[in-house]
């Protein structure tokens, strides 16, 4: 088990160029895209398969609950057979996926293919940061993560735009055979620029004992998984907003599905501003120091968006308002959190990561339906994020040495 130094193998000198990051990028983005395309499509989709709110929300959720199942079997299997093959074979399969989807006649066949794609989504998350791991670590692992912020945040500005004129055009399972399509040219060009980063002289045992002995000694690392568990509960937080802004802004403000989308990619603007402040900061703050502070002021903006929804001051422009800095600074957690997780345990970074995607893909996907099942409105989407806040930063003050005098003055 680690101590919490650097690793016994740091990876070699490498310095990414703009398509590299691009593509990783896209390849983490994928479940992002898999989810944001369709967010204008939720109300139509209630009424057209005859459901709630609730099990709609669920089509979401379920991409995250299949991605953390996903991440778990990805991860060890990217450290037995190299990177390329498992996110080729699941990206390939995410377009099978979607095209089902585009045919399902129920809902309850639509949550579960939505479980299977994210399933299958996870390979490319996974291997991508198990890739930046192979060659980064520390705060050179902390920036370029927050790098890929700027590429996934892209998503949100774009992907509820392009959804919901492809949905208004042609209907919402048109949107599934968009996905599809999408799959294919990141499907090719993973297959043309992806380089294999992990040599043969460096892959692990194959099979489920090892895996399990892998997970048993992540698990052992009291300090890993407190960190490993932060990325996961801000996801819970953004899926929150996510998962209840298209029920809050369309059906509560009255907003149209253009003008949600508008909205939303102003929203992802916030996300992709906070990505890349944090990748400026760690270039001269350490990850740990930045997330001694970043949490205390994200719990602090969820309280005063609690406030605004409960009593309603400053209307939709209130709210908005608040939201918009509350969500900038939701990207501040994972890259730092993550960077100083993989840190510890460089030798399996599949593994790794996929502990680390399992936790930010299963909290989220099992905090966000809260928000449903407290009632759908705005007070309900802001509790939720209050609690997601607050427990993050219990679990790194108690579960790590990082308000300690002395904790971790390397990270």
């Amino acid at each position: 088990m680690s101590t919490g130094g650097p690793p016994a193998h740091d990876p070699p000198a490498y310095r990414p160029n703009g398509k590299y990051v691009l593509l990783l990028g896209l390849m983490c983005a994928l479940p992002a895209v898999t989810n944001d395309i369709y967010l204008p499509s939720l109300p139509d989709v209630a009424r057209d398969l005859g459901t709630t709110t609730t099990a709609v929300q669920l089509t979401l959720t379920g991409v995250l609950v299949g991605g953390a199942f996903g991440q778990l079997v990805v991860g060890p299997l990217s450290d037995r057979l190299g990177r390329r093959g498992p996110v080729l074979a699941g990206i390939a399969l995410h377009i099978v996926i979607s095209l089902l989807c585009s045919i399902a006649p129920g809902i309850e066949i639509l949550i579960a293919l939505r479980v299977v794609q994210g399933f299958f989504n996870a390979a490319a998350t996974v291997v991508a940061i198990a890739v930046i791991r192979d060659r980064f670590v520390g705060s050179d692992a902390s920036r370029l993560l927050s790098r890929l912020m700027l590429v996934i945040g892209v998503a949100p500005l774009f992907a509820p735009t392009v959804g919901g004129l492809i949905a208004g055009q042609w209907g919402w399972r048109s949107v599934f055979v968009a996905l599809a399509v999408f799959g294919v040219g990141l499907w090719l060009v993973v297959w043309k620029r992806l380089p294999e980063t992990l040599p043969p002289e460096r892959r692990r045992e194959a099979g489920l004992r090892p895996a399990l002995q892998g997970y048993g000694i992540l698990l052992r690392d009291r300090h890993f998984v407190s960190v490993a568990v932060l990325p996961g509960l801000g996801m819970a937080l953004l899926m929150s907003y996510v998962v209840g802004s298209p029920f809050v802004l369309r059906e509560t403000y009255g907003l149209s599905a253009n003008q949600f989308a508008l909205l939303f990619a102003t929203n992802g603007v916030a996300l992709v501003t906070g990505a890349q402040v944090n990748a400026a900061l760690v270039r001269r703050i350490a990850p740990i120091r930045i997330l001694r502070v970043a949490l205390p002021m994200l719990l602090a903006m969820s309280l005063v968006l609690l406030v605004v929804a409960l009593t309603g001051a400053g209307g939709l422009f209130g709210l908005l308002g608040v939201l918009w800095v509350t969500l900038g600074l939701v990207h501040f957690i994972p890259p730092n959190a993550s960077a100083i997780a993989l840190s510890r345990h460089g030798a399996m970074a599949g593994t790794a990561a996929a502990f680390i995607g399992c936790l930010q893909a299963g909290v989220a996907g099992l905090v966000s339906p809260l928000v449903g099942v407290f009632g759908g409105d705005a007070r309900a989407m802001t509790l939720v994020m209050v609690a997601s806040a607050a427990t993050a930063l219990l679990v790194l003050a108690l579960g790590t040495p990082a308000y300690r005098r002395g904790g971790w003055p390397r990270l």
